[in-house]
């Protein structure tokens, strides 16, 4: 598989991703670890699916730790999330939140074999901007404090790092990922059992919008994302992550639930931008 094409697999997973606010929208009122349990159960089964087509052989030999490196990953990437917002429900949650990609173009320097750019950073911090003005135009009704900014700090970090290290695990095949999402649902059960109340999808849409988030934004996404951090140009990926909050308000505003703006037009700008700076930065490298 060539760079380009793992690459292209990768941004499979920001299109997907860019449909979970509007497939969460959809599953209300089903508490976060509650979904947590369905959907990567969903995305698990399915991946055991692909994994028995392609041989369980492929899941043998693989190191315990890489499968507790995995599951914390994501595990701990969600936990972190649903309880940053729990603290604070505010804007500027979500922007410390969306730290992610700027910090895994800042980590990538430090892989062997990787060049990092100047015009990477520039291209991650101006994409950065169209991705505040985003998330600052949303608001929020909670307030900040200094809890839920540390800890959507440390989801940003935590996601950060989970895919920048899957770089250094490019010998271990994607057929694990499998094991990470069957794992964070198992996790996901006590979670909600001690934290929430049992709340199931309303009607047939909203066991749609759960099944949906399912097969792509908790489930398939995390398989070709995986690909991406292996194989692909890591640093591109991480600017073009930045697209995910832009195409995510561009779903809700085509579905009815956000009203289209000016701002959306800026942030596409320079979201834009700095993708095609660290574009034209890996293009030179």
């Amino acid at each position: 598989m060539t760079r380009q094409h793992a690459t292209a697999i990768g941004f499979t997973a920001i299109l997907m991703w860019a449909l979970l606010a509007l497939f969460t929208i959809g599953s209300a009122p089903v508490p976060p670890f509650l979904l947590n349990v369905l959907t990567f159960g969903i995305g698990g089964t399915l991946g055991l699916i692909w994994t028995l087509r392609n041989g369980l052989s492929r899941l043998k030999g693989i190191s315990w730790r890489v499968y507790a490196f995995g599951i914390l990953g994501l595990f701990g990437y969600h936990a972190l999330y649903f309880t940053a917002f729990r603290v604070a429900p505010s804007a500027e949650t979500g922007l410390m939140a969306y730290l992610w990609p700027l910090f895994i173009v800042l980590f990538s320097g430090l892989l062997p074999g990787e060049t990092i750019r100047p015009a990477h950073i520039i291209g991650a911090l101006v994409a950065f901007a169209g991705a505040a003005l985003i998330v600052l135009n949303r608001g929020a009704g909670g307030a900040v404090n200094l809890t839920g900014l540390g800890l959507g700090f440390l989801c940003a970090v935590t996601w950060a790092a989970y895919s920048v290290l899957s770089r250094r695990l490019g010998d271990v095949p994607t057929e694990s990922v499998t094991i990470y999402c069957l794992g964070t649902a198992l996790l996901s059960l006590p979670a909600h059992l001690a934290l929430e109340q049992t709340v199931w999808p309303e009607g047939t849409s909203g066991w749609l919008a759960v099944i949906a988030l399912g097969i792509g934004p908790v489930g398939a996404a995390f398989f070709t994302w995986d690909i991406g951090m292996k194989k692909g140009d890591i640093q591109l990926l991480g600017v073009a992550s930045y697209a995910a909050p832009l195409l995510s308000t561009l779903a809700l505003v085509l579905a009815g639930f956000t009203a289209p703006s000016w701002t959306l037009l800026i942030a596409a700008v320079l979201i834009a931008g700095g993708a095609a700076l660290a574009a034209r930065a890996s293009a030179k490298t």
